[in-house]
């Protein structure tokens, strides 16, 4: 005898209080359903209902037999759900919030939409600190305090920080040797969409003296910084992962090399869920796999 199908019949037959209601709920026979309950009850070597003319009732052993039987059955339920949604191709929509650096993703998100064809793909570019539930994000990429309980994340990777500026304006201008000569700077700067603050240059040495930036511009664009960054337009504050290939080439060099003390934690959240979709389980991990290779 399949133990699961007994286990099944007796549960529904305490919650029915009837072989009869039981059988309709399994669409057997009742006759089917009071074997299987006998097989259990021999299979376990116990009792587990009194039967009399007044119905049916649990024994003590049915009853701590049937707290079992609902974990077992939940988790087996679970398990199943669980394997065949992860044989499943991953199709349907995902909403997706992401920085606002659209040429950076550009690689992840084609790679991704050739591997996955049958996903549609709603993305949001903003560097503003969305709700990820509330809004009713799939997924989210956040550099920030990942304090929200209702949230599962997947850091994927640090990401070191840098002063950088052309050759060319570097030419033009000089380069800084300490921290006080960033004074006579252009300093692009960025500032934070959801709060309007600027973002603080967090330099060595700088706790108890915060140097005079000459900011020729503050914006809430980072791939806007980078571009003025690479026309020579002044020294800005990025994301090592942003500025890597432009530094391989030659279009930028750093500024005052390991004077930045910052690294900032890239994550991907989530909601919270019991079981993942598959075009989340595969979006998850695809941009961990992009990062991964960046090293």
């Amino acid at each position: 005898m399949n133990l699961v199908d007994g286990m099944e019949a007796f549960m529904h037959v305490s919650d029915m209080g009837s072989f009869a209601a039981a059988a309709r709920k399994l669409n057997v026979s009742p006759s089917a359903v009071s074997k299987l309950v006998a097989k259990t009850e021999e299979e376990l070597g116990t009792r587990l209902l009194n039967r009399n003319t007044r119905g049916l009732s649990l024994t003590r052993e049915g009853e701590l037999f049937l707290e079992r039987c609902r974990i077992i059955l939940s988790e087996l339920a679970s398990a199943r759900e669980e394997l065949s949604s992860i044989s499943a191709v991953p199709g349907g929509k995902l909403r997706v919030s992401m920085p606002d650096m659209p040429l950076f993703f550009v690689p992840i998100i084609g790679t991704f939409m050739e591997r996955y064809p049958a996903v549609t793909l709603e993305l949001d570019f903003s560097d503003r600190l969305v709700d990820v539930v509330d809004e009713g994000f799939d997924v989210v990429f956040r550099v920030a305090n990942l304090a929200d309980s209702r949230l599962t994340a997947r850091l994927l990777g640090n990401c070191a920080m840098n002063l950088v500026a052309s050759p060319a304006y570097l030419e033009q201008h000089g380069v800084p040797s300490c921290i006080e000569e960033l004074a006579e700077h252009i300093c692009i700067h960025y500032r934070y969409p959801s709060s309007g603050k600027t973002e603080p240059w967090p330099l060595a040495e700088t706790a108890a003296r915060q140097p005079v930036f000459n900011t020729s511009l503050v914006c809430n664009s980072t791939e806007l910084n980078l571009g003025l960054a690479l026309q020579g337009k002044g020294i800005a504050f990025m994301a090592r992962f942003l500025i890597d290939d432009h530094l391989k080439s030659g279009q930028l060099a750093t500024v005052l090399e390991g004077i930045v003390e910052q690294n900032y934690r890239m994550h991907l959240v989530w909601p919270t869920r019991k079981h993942m979709p598959p075009r989340l389980r595969a979006f998850i991990s695809h941009v961990a796999e992009h990062f991964s290779e960046m090293g």
